[in-house]
């Protein structure tokens, strides 16, 4: 069982690695953080392989227990700052700091802009936006976060609104 697990582990890796980096990156705008929430979703993904039993894909499987992860750090955040909501001011809210060569500034400028907003969202909202950024399907989405398909098409619908009267109005600044 073990090579299984680690055969397993191996190929998830490849599929999904940097969707959970980015995934990270929608729930943890400090890069020390995020890091060790990247290590912690590895960490998890790894030894809940023992369990996983082939009732779901493996992605679905990955993508449930990183978002567990995630929201379980988003929890004991909050508890640890004694922040009443999820909201943060602009200010504590920063781009990541590496830039990559090839990325303009004004693609840095929107990526930043688009995970303060994902940042403020409710924990369900932000699950199903990230899935939804990472071109999830609404089934899959469904089985990750637990509604509906139907209901996760009506969230995306309405926080995209939201997020396009967001970034208009920043724009409008």
């Amino acid at each position: 069982m073990p090579e299984d697990v680690d055969q397993r582990y191996t190929l998830a890796v490849e599929m999904l690695d940097g969707a959970l980096a980015r995934l990270a990156a929608g729930y943890e705008s400090d890069p020390a953080e995020r890091q060790d929430l990247v290590q912690d979703i590895h960490l998890q993904v790894w030894r809940s392989l023992r369990s996983f039993d082939g009732r779901c894909s493996l992605r679905t499987w990955v993508y449930r227990v990183a978002h567990n992860v995630a929201a379980d750090h988003v929890g004991r955040a909050r508890r640890r700052k004694g922040m009443i909501g999820f909201n943060q001011s602009e200010a504590e809210i920063a781009a990541d700091p590496r830039p990559s060569p090839e990325m303009e500034v004004s693609d840095r400028l929107a990526l930043a802009q688009i995970h303060a907003m994902l940042h403020r969202l409710q924990p369900v909202d932000r699950q199903v936006m990230i899935l939804y950024l990472e071109d999830e399907s609404a089934v899959t989405i469904a089985e990750v976060s637990g509604l509906s398909a139907g209901a996760v098409a009506t969230r995306i619908s309405r926080i995209k609104r939201l997020l396009a009267g967001q970034l208009n109005l920043e724009a409008t600044r």
